[in-house]
């Protein structure tokens, strides 16, 4: 890992350089809606922004727990990137979980071994729930989840509780969200749009 690790205040100028950082009426994946959107996918277009984020995330995970880390896994689309480049800054390898009839699951021979200690991984959180997914994934390979991580957390309504395992998020940045039949934004005409990779992100 390189010696420089990103700061909170240096993520959020790269986002923000990259374009980022979205201001405005969105839809989350969550069905949440939102005046604030992240949207990854510009930050890791550049493989070094994709390196430097990485390897500040790993480097936030203790070290004893990240020696135990044999593979990353992340969901697909928002974290096969993130995975990459996790598993690329520990030295371990690296896959993704997608839908396949609507259940989060490993294809294309992807396979994690009984027991091994796996690290999950996504872009950003907001309620938790397609980590929580990926989870459930590795924990029906046989092998544990040791920890969980995210490039940012955005949840509002507090951290995000994965049974009780260790979650580092690079960064913290709650960010307002609301129930459909609670939201301003709608209230005051404004269509909320679906940014991400699968329309609603």
């Amino acid at each position: 890992m390189s010696k420089t690790l990103l700061s909170a205040d240096q993520l959020v100028a790269l986002y923000e350089e990259d374009a980022a950082l979205l201001h405005g009426h969105f839809l989350l994946s969550s069905g949440l809606h939102s005046d604030t959107y992240l949207q990854s996918a510009r930050i890791l277009q550049y493989p070094k922004h994709a390196a430097q984020v990485a390897e500040a995330m790993v480097a936030g995970i203790p070290e004893a727990l990240r020696e135990q880390i044999t593979a990353v896994v992340g969901p697909a689309m928002g974290a096969v990137i993130v995975a990459q480049e996790c598993g690329r800054a520990l030295g371990v390898r690296a896959f993704f979980t997608e839908r396949e009839g609507g259940q989060m699951t490993l294809r294309r021979g992807f396979a994690l071994e009984p027991g091994e200690a796996v690290l999950v991984v996504e872009d950003i959180t907001t309620t938790g729930g397609s980590t929580r997914e990926c989870m459930a994934v590795v924990r029906a390979s046989g092998a544990r989840v040791a920890a969980v991580s995210a490039i940012i957390d955005r949840s509002s309504a507090g951290i995000p509780d994965f049974d009780g395992v260790p979650y580092y998020p690079l960064l913290r940045l709650p960010v307002q969200t609301w129930e459909e039949t609670d939201c301003p934004l709608c209230a005051a005409g404004s269509q909320a749009v679906k940014p991400g990779s699968r329309g609603l992100r």
